[in-house]
Formats: structure tokens, sequence, C-alpha cells
């Protein structure tokens, strides 16, 4: 049995890591993709995981393939395609280490999976299903999500959802925002940021937890923002919790591996969402935006998901200091 499997891009993140005299960026590859992210700090936190995804036949496809089963993910949902290339995002970084993207996706291979090519064994002996919505940008990736959405609840898994808006790869941003509201409403759990709620409705973080229990339903909603930390609430209690002081190089990949890291304990406790009581959501948030933190002092997603015991030491000394 799993406990999360998710469905989205996996992808080769081009991070910034100097500039030539030029201004030109000096890029190194790093594997990424939200859900790949998402799934890595789980896998690092005790949870057995596995993810769809399309990459091309091509040395980066191997190279990510590989790089998920060192990260303890499984791999046999992941589909190889000839006819396709693995995606590329090229990822600069400013100076105080926030990223804009700039993707190679024209078609990119996880825009072409298709649901035919899911095994969905995998999903009916997995407790959770994962989506994002970059895997609703575009056909016959966004069909493919919506009917593994649709399937995982028909079986009453529990759904997580993270809107990771990139506004760059859509159409238009009303079409953006029409599917990340369809999300909204399929979710148990969503992990959104301040940005993202302020798209969507023009309101704070606590009125944005608010409004996504109230008027979709969801049973967990974490807000987080940035280097400020991260909200939680559900219909019974809140937490909010402040993130630990670092020297940020690199942010990707930091808010999925917040959501990982914040569902891997979920998962620990036991206990439906719902249920959650302020000193147990207090907790989540702590680890949650401990971790994504330490994240950013090194350059990259998967390679950059703390151990436990660095992020669970963090917290303590946080704590007593």
């Amino acid at each position: 049995m799993y406990d999360v499997i998710a469905l989205g891009e996996l992808l080769i993140d081009f991070a910034h890591v100097d500039s030539d005299e030029g201004g030109y960026p000096v890029m190194a590859a790093k594997p990424g993709g939200a859900p790949c992210n998402f799934l890595a700090a789980l896998a690092k936190y005790g949870a057995k995981t596995a993810l769809y995804a399309k990459v091309g036949v091509d040395a980066f496809g191997k190279l990510l393939v590989q790089t998920l089963k060192e990260a303890g993910i499984e791999t046999k949902g992941i589909i190889e395609d000839a006819s396709v290339f693995t995606t590329l995002a090229f990822v600069t970084i400013d100076a105080t280490g926030d990223r804009s993207f700039s993707f190679a996706r024209k078609p990119g291979a996880d825009t072409c999976l298709r649901f035919d090519e899911l095994d969905l064994a995998l999903l009916d002996n997995s407790k959770a299903f994962h989506f994002g919505t970059l895997s609703l940008t575009n056909e016959p990736a966004k069909e493919t999500t919506q009917k593994a959405v649709a399937h995982a609840k028909k079986n009453s898994k529990l759904i997580t959802f993270d809107p990771n808006l990139r506004a760059s790869l859509w159409d238009s941003l009303d079409e953006a925002k029409t599917q990340i509201l369809w999300g909204l409403k399929q979710a148990d759990i969503v992990k959104i940021s301040d940005e993202e709620v302020e798209f969507l409705w023009g309101c704070n973080e606590t009125d944005g937890a608010r409004k996504l229990i109230d008027d979709f339903g969801i049973k967990l909603a974490m807000v987080t923002s940035g280097p400020k930390g991260a909200y939680l609430q559900n219909r019974i209690a809140s937490a909010y919790a402040s993130c630990p002081p670092v020297k940020p190089v690199d942010t990707t990949g930091a808010g999925d591996i917040f959501g990982g890291a914040a569902v891997s304990r979920v998962l620990k406790l036991g206990k439906a969402p719902e249920e959650l009581q302020q000193d147990e959501l207090q907790s989540i948030a702590r680890f949650a935006v401990t971790a994504a933190s330490l994240s950013t002092q090194k350059p990259g997603g998967i390679p950059s998901v703390p151990e436990e015991k660095e992020v669970l030491s963090c917290c303590a000394a946080t704590t007593l200091g």
C-alpha cells in the first residue's frame, strides 16, 4: 500500500548558479517538478510514494527516473515516450532568492500523458492522491488528470491539491483561475500560497483559508506566505508558524517541500484532517515551514529536501530560543 501517489510534471530545472560578465545566467541541471518535490519530501519523512508522469527517451528522462528511484519514489507509473522530449524549466534567481520560470514545453513530455497509460492499480493501492495545475494546462494531460481525480474520489482516496500557479503556461489567467477553482472543489487538503489567494479572491491568508473551508468544503487549508511562515486551518482549529532564520540561495521547490512535509505529519498522526486539534496543527505547521526554510539553503528541489533529524533539531532549537 502506498501512502501517496501524485500525477504531474517530472522535468529538469535549470537552476541559476551564477552570471557571466554579460549578465547571462550560468545554469546547472537539477531534477524538478512540483509533484516530484512534494513526493520527495514525503519519502524523506517516511511515507511510501509513487508517481504518474511522462518523460522522453532521452538523457534527461533517464536521469530523472533514476533520481526518483534514489529518492525512494516508486517509478512504475512513469511512461517513457520516444516521440516527445523531457520538459525543461529554466529558473532564474534574483538577489533575494526569489525565482522566475521559463519553460521549454511545446509540447513537453509532461503534457502528453494519457489516461490509458496509467496503471490504476497504483492509485487503487494508495491512501491519497495528489495533483497540481500544471497538468491541467494542456491536453491530453488535462483530461488524464480529471479522470484520475474522479477515479480517486470514487474510491474514497484522500485528495491533496496545490494550485502552483505558473502564469506563463496558461493561454489566459481566466483559464488558470477556472482550473484552480475546479481543483479546489475536488480536494480534501489544499496547500496554497498567499499570492494565489490574492490572485483568486483578493484577500489575505486567514480570509482565504476560511473561504476554502466554507465555500469549497476543504478539510484542511494550508496557506504559505514565503519567508513569513504559514497558516493552517480546519473547521475546529487554526495555527500559525513562522519560519526559522535562514540565508536562502534558491527557493525552488520550497512550497512543494512544505506541502510534502505537512502531509507527512498528517499521515503520521493517523487522524482525519478535519479532526486535527490546535496543537497538532501547530506541530504540522512548524515542521513544514522548517523543512521548507532549510531547503532554500541548497539549490534545486528534490536534492534540497533536508533530513528529518535536521528539521526536528531546528524545530527544537527554534522553540527553545
